[in-house]
């Protein structure tokens, strides 16, 4: 491992993550080095590791090459592998843009739920092509404490589970994952989304990332949320043919999602780079044993 390793921090609505650039995909980044980088008293902090490799130089994406040169090797905070991150993607995006690799305009990204399409903007909003939602079958509850609420499963590309309260203080501190039932509908468990209206359209929330704990924010989740809440409230753009947009508001700031006739979904929101500099390549070496 090289004396010096190259980091960024950047965040999307406050869901905060380090960049670790690795084109060649050389450095071996173990669930404990990720844990360690995400760790915010004794590393740089953060929900999760960008680890940024060209497609062809990564085993998981090099089917993808052809249609998107970089790879968004996500890992969570504590260091387990992930499928999707929507807020990730914009800041990856973000990334790709500031170091020259894109443009303005609209490119692609590998990630482990398929090929994302984005678009960034010129007022600096990104935009990421979320892909669809799909809506298992059976009842879900999920539980904080002593109350218990039915859940909307919604998967977009990893599992949600989207419940409507009067008040997000009743999800309570959050701080370990709110027990659900059935065990079968999550088998490798699952982000729990508590959803409360704000007016016409417009949502806020709260969120367990599966793997993180609570987060200012989940992208996937604030898809998963409005597509459960547009279907409590009757609309369905596959059978209406007009696309619905919802408002999400998270802790860290706002989302806007669009779900479309052919079931493709849009969320658009900030993406922002504040720092960058070196690791101390010992210290990510003992940490990674």
């Amino acid at each position: 491992m090289s004396t010096r390793i190259a980091f960024l921090k950047g965040h999307g609505t406050e869901n905060d993550f380090v960049i670790v650039p690795d084109p060649e995909n050389a450095l071996d980044l173990t669930p404990a080095a990720v844990a360690a980088l995400c760790d915010r008293r004794a590393g740089i902090g953060g929900d999760g590791v960008l680890h940024v490799v060209r497609s062809a130089a990564h085993p998981e994406a090099r089917h993808m090459a052809a249609e998107a040169e970089w790879f968004m090797d996500y890992r969570n905070g504590d260091g387990s592998i992930a499928e999707m991150c929507g807020n990730g993607t914009r800041v990856f995006a973000r990334y790709l843009q500031r170091v020259g690799h894109v443009a303005e305009g609209d490119i692609t990204i590998a990630t482990r739920g398929g090929v994302k399409r984005i678009h960034l903007a010129k007022d600096g909003d990104v935009t990421v092509g979320m892909g669809r939602a799909r809506l298992p079958e059976g009842d879900v509850t999920v539980s904080v404490g002593e109350r218990s609420w039915p859940a909307r499963n919604v998967n977009m590309g990893n599992p949600h589970a989207v419940a409507f309260v009067d008040d997000l203080a009743q999800a309570g501190d959050l701080l370990a994952p709110p027990p659900f039932s059935p065990a079968a509908a999550y088998p490798d468990g699952v982000n729990v989304e508590f959803v409360v209206d704000r007016g016409p359209r417009h949502v806020a929330m709260r969120v367990h990332e599966r793997g993180s704990g609570e987060t200012r924010s989940c992208g996937t989740g604030a898809c998963a949320v409005a597509v459960a809440t547009a279907r409590r409230d009757g609309a369905d753009p596959a059978v209406t043919g007009t696309p619905v947009t919802y408002t999400v508001d998270v802790p860290g700031g706002r989302l806007v999602i669009t779900e479309r006739p052919d079931g493709e979904i849009e969320m658009t929101g900030p993406a922002v780079i504040v720092a960058e500099g070196e690791i101390d390549g010992k210290w990510l070496e003992d940490a990674a044993r």
